[in-house]
Order: structure tokens, then C-alpha cells, then sequence
């Protein structure tokens, strides 16, 4: 069977979730088209595999219990991704209130986590970008993540951040 193209693919997922009676089967197809990309946007945030997967969770529940408040104003992917964003700078958030550690100590941390991590399969160089990606303040690791790994224009990135359009803005300003 041929996938649809996004666009009808995303219409025929939100009928399916707007009827009670086809909404299981819709959330299924929703997690088939984007669970994957939203895994990885999560997890170049949170860097471990096992964090990424209870955020992605958490992700996906809270986009199966508020489905009904996507209005169509952007993308289904836009709202996915903004939920999945927003998921793991909670999370993010939380983990630093709980072991707030000097980012030294954070840099080699990240580190041994990817070195360890059997999903993991970069090389040194790989890990030293992560290693600087995670010195940089949230917001401009977001930025960084949505337009270098992601290649999300700027327009893309201020729906999914709820910012200005303009670059500076994108790194100073997150509802």
C-alpha cells in the first residue's frame, strides 16, 4: 500500500480522530506518520534514549487527549512537534531542578550517556557537538535542533516556538 502525501495523510488522521468511533484507529495512524521524527527532535534535546522515549510518551498522550483543540492554523506536524518541544523543555527543566550540576560535570555526563547508550551510534566528533550543544542556553539549543537537524525555515520554527519570525527573536523569546 502507497502512503498518502502528508497533507491528505494529516486530513484523513484528524477525520479519523474526530469520530469516536475511528479515533484509536486515527491515533494509530498519527504515531505511525510521526513518532519517529518526534523521537528524534526529543532526544537531540534530552540526549538519552530512555528520557526520550518517556517524553515522547507523555508527548502522545497529551496530543491524544487535546486533539480536539488543534484548530488548523499551522501543520498537524507544527502542533505535534510544538507539543513534543514543549514536553521536553518541561522535562529538561524538572531533571535540572533535581541534579543541578556544573556543566563540566554535565559535559562528561552527556558524554558517558551517549558513549553507553546502545542507540547511539556516533563517533567522537558526534559527541563533542553534543557535548557544546548542551552548554548552550535551551532556547538556542531549540533553535540550533529545529534549523540544523530539523532544516526548519524561520516561519516553520516561530509557529512551533510561538515566537517572532525574526532569527533574533527566535533565540530570546518562547511562549
Amino acid at each position: 500500500m502507497q502512503t498518502p502525501t502528508p497533507a491528505i495523510a494529516d486530513e484523513q488522521i484528524l477525520a479519523l480522530l474526530s469520530q469516536e468511533h475511528t479515533a484509536e484507529r486515527g491515533f494509530r495512524l498519527l504515531m505511525q506518520a510521526y513518532q519517529e521524527r518526534l523521537y528524534w527532535q526529543i532526544r537531540r534535546l534530552v540526549t538519552d534514549h530512555e528520557d526520550a522515549n518517556d517524553v515522547l510518551q507523555n508527548s502522545l498522550i497529551k496530543v491524544y487527549r487535546n486533539i480536539g483543540q488543534f484548530e488548523g492554523k499551522s501543520k498537524l506536524f507544527t502542533w505535534l512537534y510544538r507539543i513534543a518541544t514543549n514536553e521536553a523543555i518541561s522535562f529538561m527543566q524538572q531533571k535540572k531542578r533535581r541534579f543541578s550540576a556544573s556543566l563540566d560535570e554535565e559535559g562528561s555526563r552527556v558524554s558517558s550517556q551517549l558513549e553507553a547508550d546502545p542507540y547511539f551510534d556516533g563517533d567522537e566528533l558526534q559527541i563533542r557537538l553534543q557535548e557544546a550543544l548542551d552548554k548552550l542556553p535551551e532556547k538556542q539549543r531549540i533553535v540550533f535542533n529545529l534549523r540544523y537537524y530539523d532544516e526548519m525555515g524561520y516561519r516553520e520554527m516561530s509557529d512551533v516556538l510561538g515566537t517572532s519570525e525574526e532569527p533574533s527573536k527566535l533565540l530570546t523569546t518562547m511562549r
